[in-house]
């Protein structure tokens, strides 16, 4: 039986009044330190700034990355961008994941500037996330922006809710595919794209 958390009406109004930095001292408190302690005084106020980095996804617009990047081009083979560092964070337990991350797509008249492939990583990774559901939300973007004949997707990535609590696996890797259009339906496709990244499914 899920064991679903709620919170009172009144409590919600209290957190809502709450700055972030009081959050991150009350954190502090309840876990058993001194948030007056010398080295932690400024804890709370550089949580807050990393936390805006490693959130910052939430404020950007993928149509303002993607603007001025795609272009007309008469090319129809398989273009590849992998190893893609990526660093997110786990919704479920607030730890992070991170790994990298292939991508391919086969161009149907359009392409897309090398540097911008990286940039979608970066945009859905900077967020709550899970890794099948940032999977899936880089390749409907690029299948959207550029309508291309396929495009494939592979996450692998060590999560530190696996490697630091649970079951303290430290060298579990989980990996999530996506495979669209002609990758999804030829297989020698995906074999390829597989065989680029030396990757095995």
């Amino acid at each position: 039986m899920k064991n679903n958390y709620k919170i009172s009406e009144n409590t919600k109004k209290v957190l809502n009044d709450l700055s972030f930095e009081d959050l991150i001292y009350g954190l502090i408190k309840k876990i058993g330190e001194d948030p007056e302690r010398d080295s932690l005084l400024q804890t709370p106020h550089r949580v807050v700034k990393s936390w805006g980095v490693l959130t910052s996804g939430y404020n950007e617009n993928i149509n303002q990355i993607l603007d001025g990047a795609i272009f007309e081009e008469n090319y129809n083979q398989m273009v590849v961008v992998k190893d893609i560092d990526f660093y997110s964070i786990c919704e479920h337990h607030l730890l992070p994941f991170f790994g990298k991350c292939h991508i391919a797509y086969i161009p149907n008249k359009k392409i897309i500037g090398f540097s911008k492939i990286p940039k979608i990583v970066e945009h859905f990774s900077k967020r709550l996330q899970v890794q099948e559901r940032l999977s899936q939300q880089i390749a409907d973007t690029l299948n959207d922006a550029l309508n291309p004949l396929g495009v494939a997707v592979v996450c692998e990535a060590q999560h530190l809710c696996m490697t630091m609590r649970g079951v303290e696996k430290v060298n579990s890797i989980a990996t999530t595919s996506v495979v669209l259009g002609e990758f999804h339906n030829e297989e020698a496709s995906r074999q390829e794209f597989f065989d680029l990244i030396k990757f095995r499914d």
